[in-house]
């Protein structure tokens, strides 16, 4: 698939993710980090402009090439130095306990394999670090998560692998991870793709 997978299909959920009820969101949760931060699939680097101090460095994760081309681009304003690290989620090339905080915004949802995901992110993070996070997922409502369900197999083929019923929370605290704050709730959009997950956890 090529252009399409790694850049249209990307760049459509950018579009989406542009959307101005989601700056208030996308500024509380950076505006949590601290430290040596890793964002996880930084995409075109929406989020860059909103990294400020106490944040020293910012490593911003992301598979697709092209991608990276265009967050190396977004970067350029930024007044904090962003190291681009061209690897996926799944395998993070990164040491041990090497970052304080890591950030993940819309982007459990299309990794292919979010528990090794999860298990890098833990790994790679410091004991007393903390991993930022807002997530579109599966919903409480049971006529809701019926919808998402039938529509996660096509939704995933045309989205860029998104998944609209993954079980955030669960999926984070399986990976040991203990989730110190949490709020959930529909944004204004078709509801089977706009239960959100915000919060922060911490490894066990």
């Amino acid at each position: 698939m090529g252009f399409y997978s790694d850049v249209i299909l990307p760049r459509l959920c950018d579009l989406a993710m542009r959307n101005k009820l989601l700056l208030p969101i996308r500024e509380r949760v950076i505006g949590a980090a601290e430290g040596r931060v890793l964002e996880i699939g930084v995409g075109s680097g929406l989020n860059l402009p909103f990294y400020r101090p106490p944040v020293r460095e910012v490593l911003a994760l992301e598979p697709a090439a092209k991608l990276v081309a265009m967050a190396q681009n977004a970067s350029r304003g930024t007044i904090m130095p962003v190291s681009f690290l061209e690897a996926s989620a799944e395998a993070i090339p990164l040491g041990d306990h090497s970052v304080d905080t890591i950030v993940t915004t819309w982007t459990m949802c299309s990794i292919p394999h979010a528990d090794m995901a999860l298990a890098e992110i833990r790994r790679v993070l410091r004991p007393a670090g903390k991993l930022l996070f807002v997530e579109h997922g599966q919903a409480p409502d049971e006529s809701v998560r019926r919808w998402q369900d039938r529509l996660t197999p096509a939704w995933r083929a045309i989205a860029g692998g998104c998944h609209l019923n993954r079980p955030i929370s669960a999926m984070i605290e399986g990976a040991g991870f203990r989730i110190d704050r949490i709020e959930t709730g529909y944004i204004p959009g078709p509801r089977p793709m706009t239960y959100m997950y915000e919060g922060c956890a911490r490894p066990h």
